[in-house]
C-alpha cells in the first residue's frame, strides 16, 4: 500500500518571504516564516514600534441566510447576539465531552452574514464540526483558500499605516472592524482583534490583492522602523500576554471554564455541552491553567512536568519559553486547584533539576 503523499501548502507570499531571507517551516500544513532575523528582535519590533505578520494560514469560513445567527449560538459559548455590524467577539467551540474543538474569532460583516475566523490546524475538523450541527439550513462557506491576512502590530502601526487608508485607524476600538480601502484596494476588513497586545489591526484580502498590500505596509512603515515578523515571536508575543494557543493550552481534553475560558462562556443561551460546563463552572474545576514565573535561570518548555516540593508531578507545562521582555523563563500549565492560588509555590522539572517556579497574575507583560 502507497504512502499518501502529504504537499504542504503555500501562502500567497511564501517567495516573498523567501526573497526577505526567512527560515521557512512547515506549520499546520503550510510553508511559513519561523523567522527573519531573529525571535528576540523580532519581538522587540512588535513591543517597541510595528511588524507585520503574515498569517494567511488562517481558515475563514462564511455563514450567512436567516439561521447563520441561530447556527453559530449553537455551536459557539460567546453570546453572538450581542454583536452588531463592526463587531466581533472571541469565542470557542464546545465539543460533547467537556473540551474545546476550536477557539475562533466571529466577526458580524452584514445583518444575517458573519465571518469565522479559526486556526489554520483545525480548518478541516472546525467545518466539518459546524456542518454536523447545521440541521437548521444555514448557508456555509469556506472561503479559507482564497483569502489572506496580514497582522500589522506594534504601537507605531496606527500612525505608520494611516497613509494607506481614509478610515481613522485610531477610530477602530479593540474587537472591532471596518470594511473599506486599504492600500489602494477595496473592501478590505480591517480590524483591531490583535494577538499580541502590542495594539494594531489585521487585514483580509483576496489572495490576488495582498502581494500589493504587503509591499505598500512595507514601504509605508519604512520611517518608523516596521520589519516583517515570523510565527516565533508571534509566540513568545501571546505568551507574554498569556493568551491560549490551540493545541497547547487547549484543545479537545481541557474545558473552556478550567482553562480560564469562563468569560466567553454564557449561560444566558443553549450550546453543545452548555449544562455540563454549568454544572462544572458551579462545582468549580478539578484543575486550573496557570501562569508561572521561574524564580531562578531556566527555560520551562512545553510538555514538562510540573512538580510539587517533594518531586511529585502536579501537573505539566502547556506553553514555556524566555520572554524577551521579562528576560526571565515563563509559561502556562495545568495544575490540581490547590496549587492555583497566585504566589502559590511549585516547580518545573528541567531536566534533572526541580526549578522553583510562582504562579502569577496574567498577564505577564504589562504595557
Amino acid at each position: 500500500m502507497k504512502k499518501k503523499l502529504f504537499l504542504m501548502k503555500n501562502t500567497a507570499l511564501t517567495e516573498t518571504h523567501k526573497a526577505l531571507g526567512a527560515k521557512i517551516v512547515p506549520f499546520a500544513g503550510y510553508n511559513m516564516p519561523v523567522q527573519y532575523e531573529g525571535v528576540n528582535m523580532e519581538h522587540e519590533t512588535v513591543r517597541n514600534s510595528v511588524g507585520v505578520f503574515d498569517v494567511s494560514h488562517m481558515g475563514e469560513f462564511l455563514i450567512d441566510g436567516e439561521h447563520a445567527l441561530e447556527l453559530i449560538q449553537k455551536v459557539s459559548s460567546n453570546d453572538a447576539s450581542k454583536l452588531t455590524i463592526g463587531k466581533a467577539q472571541y469565542s470557542c467551540l464546545p465539543n460533547d465531552e467537556g473540551g474545546i474543538v476550536d477557539d475562533l474569532i466571529i466577526y458580524k460583516i452584514k445583518e444575517e452574514t458573519y465571518l469565522l475566523v479559526v486556526n489554520a490546524s483545525n480548518i478541516e475538523k472546525d467545518w466539518n464540526w459546524i456542518q454536523s450541527k447545521n440541521d437548521i439550513g444555514a448557508t456555509m462557506r469556506n472561503i479559507s483558500e482564497d483569502y489572506s491576512l496580514l497582522a500589522i502590530q506594534g504601537p507605531k502601526a496606527i500612525e505608520a499605516m494611516q497613509s494607506l487608508t481614509s478610515h481613522d485607524l485610531s477610530a477602530i476600538k479593540f474587537y472591532n472592524f471596518v470594511v473599506g480601502d486599504f492600500a489602494g484596494i477595496e473592501n478590505v476588513i480591517i480590524s483591531a482583534t490583535g494577538y499580541t497586545g502590542s495594539g494594531g489591526f489585521e487585514i483580509y484580502c483576496k489572495n490576488s490583492e495582498v502581494k500589493q498590500i504587503w509591499d505598500k505596509v512595507l514601504e509605508a512603515g519604512a520611517d518608523f522602523g516596521i520589519k516583517p515578523i515570523g510565527l516565533a515571536a508571534r509566540d513568545t508575543l501571546r505568551l507574554e500576554m498569556g493568551y491560549c494557543l490551540y493545541g497547547n493550552d487547549i484543545d479537545d481534553t481541557t474545558s473552556p471554564i478550567e482553562a480560564g475560558l469562563g468569560w466567553i462562556t454564557k449561560f444566558t443561551k443553549d450550546f453543545t455541552n452548555s449544562e455540563a460546563l454549568k454544572a462544572e463552572k458551579e462545582r468549580g474545576s478539578n484543575r486550573k491553567l496557570i501562569a508561572f514565573e521561574l524564580d531562578e535561570r531556566g527555560i520551562p518548555r512545553h510538555g514538562y512536568d510540573i512538580v510539587d516540593g517533594n518531586g511529585n508531578k502536579i501537573g505539566v507545562v502547556t506553553s514555556g519559553t524566555m520572554s524577551p521582555s521579562l528576560g526571565k523563563g515563563i509559561g502556562l500549565g495545568y495544575v490540581p486547584t490547590i496549587f492555583a492560588d497566585v504566589n502559590s509555590k511549585i516547580n518545573i522539572q528541567i531536566r534533572k533539576n526541580a526549578v522553583p517556579a510562582t504562579v502569577v497574575k496574567l498577564p505577564f507583560y504589562k504595557s
